[in-house]
């Protein structure tokens, strides 16, 4: 498996078969359409590929949108990788790209750098300037360019679109065990350790502070959670607050902590891992750092009751 940062200096590929869209969690509805993408090339002996776009479109077209991220790029490009794809291309999009007319997306885009044997897409696709290239529009080249357009079942696109939503509302929500069966695993984020105020080893209870390192991704509901932490391939258990430490703060600065079981390592600076298992409770602000401890004993309990049946 491949995977290209541009377009330029592509290779030969041979027969392929292409699929365009941003793919954003690689969620159960993604995986079918690109199982899909894979048994067509397997059909006509060709390469499955995937055209996905770096930042995102609605970044740039619409920054004042909040956008919030199911899978940032690299593991976006990980999960497609798993699903059996042979080439990921990331086109780069950029304001000069988004102003081509569809029939220019047609021509100099798709075929110059991919030369088609097949397009795999839906009935909702859209491209080019203003959105105003579609299927119907491909399927009206098809002689001139070569190509023949396969169209994805209203089905499995709708059920797509539908999961992403859903998936989004259940982090919002704190359903991550909904989450997790629409994703096919764990919700996760990746941060880099920041040092903190250093409260919770006063109370026995040590944090590592994380700043995620894509700030686009969607940071799921506040309160408390049961974890997995990955350290260096290493997988612990953990419980992890999302919120503003009400008990110890006034400060309104939304903080990811999380109190690593059976760990004992400096890890400043250094990259975890957070899978989320099962939201908890919600954030309190208790009346003294005694009542505080006495919740985490029992958010303790939760936890490791949770981690046993996950």
């Amino acid at each position: 498996m491949s995977i290209f940062h541009t377009t330029d200096n592509l290779p030969e590929f041979r027969k392929p078969v292409i699929t365009i869209g941003t793919f954003d969690g690689v969620h159960q509805g993604h995986k079918t359409i690109l199982a899909k993408l894979v048994e067509y090339a397997q059909q006509v002996n060709g390469e499955s590929i995937v055209i996905t776009f770096e930042p995102h479109p609605r970044k740039l077209l619409f920054p004042e949108q909040s956008l919030r991220l199911l899978t940032p790029l690299k593991e976006k490009l990980q999960f497609i990788s798993e699903t059996g794809i042979k080439h990921i291309v990331v086109a780069p999009f950029t304001k000069a790209f988004s102003q081509l007319s569809a029939e220019d997306y047609v021509a100099h885009f798709l075929v110059k750098n991919f030369k088609p044997e097949r397009i795999v897409i839906g009935y909702d696709h859209h491209f080019g300037h203003d959105r105003t290239g579609n299927i119907h529009m491909l399927q009206q080249s098809e002689n001139e360019f070569g190509y023949k357009v396969i169209e994805i079942p209203a089905q499995l696109i709708d059920e797509a679109a539908v999961s992403s939503t859903k998936i989004r509302n259940a982090l919002q929500d704190g359903n991550m065990e909904d989450a997790a069966h629409m994703l096919g695993r764990h919700y996760s984020l990746k941060g880099k350790v920041m040092e903190g105020k250093k409260l919770g080893r006063t109370i026995g209870y040590p944090t590592a502070n994380i700043e995620p390192d894509d700030f686009d991704q969607l940071i799921p509901k506040n309160g408390v959670y049961a974890v997995k932490v990955r350290w260096k391939e290493q997988l612990f258990g953990g419980m992890l607050n999302i919120g503003f430490n009400p008990t110890v703060t006034d400060e309104r600065k939304l903080l990811i902590e999380v109190n690593i079981f059976n760990f004992n390592e400096s890890v400043y600076g250094q990259t975890l891992e957070l899978i989320f298992i099962k939201w908890l409770r919600p954030e309190v602000k208790y009346n003294s750092l005694d009542a505080l401890t006495l919740q985490l004993t029992k958010d303790k309990e939760d936890t490791l009751h949770a981690l046993a049946n996950c």
